[in-house]
């Protein structure tokens, strides 16, 4: 599979935390994902959209399967030192989300161009890249903001 499918086209990599240490798909990443499948046929205009775990293939698609994502690329970095090299994943394994973007010249030379990560300081360990996603948008135009609200995989009927 081709990263990029153009010259002088970005590819946009969301790092997933899922793998390694992290034995379960992360629910926050989830819920970015979950939007992220839901506007990929509209990116795919301008650039390449990827989503990068740790986890094997196989965990990776069936979590996928099992979201109702049909429209993103999934890519395990596996043993690879990609997510580490990049700052989602320390030594031991533990993941963290970010998102990178990278283009490729027309005379093939790849840059890095970008890597953000969820915290906005040592001591503030969020919403560094909540501009990614509606859900904290829309809570923020409310008289009660976003409060103490995490995503979860899934939510008891209301």
């Amino acid at each position: 599979m081709l990263l990029f499918t153009g010259p002088d086209r970005s590819v946009v990599i969301y790092h997933f935390m899922f793998g390694k240490k992290q034995a379960k798909p992360c629910p926050m990443c989830t819920a970015w994902i979950d939007g992220f499948n839901g506007v990929a046929h509209h990116l795919a205009q301008n650039l390449d959209l990827v989503i990068v775990a740790a986890a094997d293939l196989p965990s990776l698609r069936s979590h996928a399967r099992n979201r109702g994502w049909n429209r993103l690329r999934l890519l395990s970095a596996g043993s690879s030192t990609f997510k580490y090299d990049l700052g989602s994943e320390d030594k031991e394994g533990n993941q963290d989300s970010a998102i990178s973007v990278f283009i490729r010249d027309s005379d093939g030379t790849i840059r890095h161009s970008y890597t953000g990560h969820p915290w906005l300081a040592p001591d503030i360990r969020e919403r560094g890249i909540d501009e990614l996603t509606p859900i904290w948008n829309v809570m923020d135009l409310t008289r009660q903001g976003r409060g103490t609200f995490y995503a979860k995989l899934d939510y008891a009927p209301s």
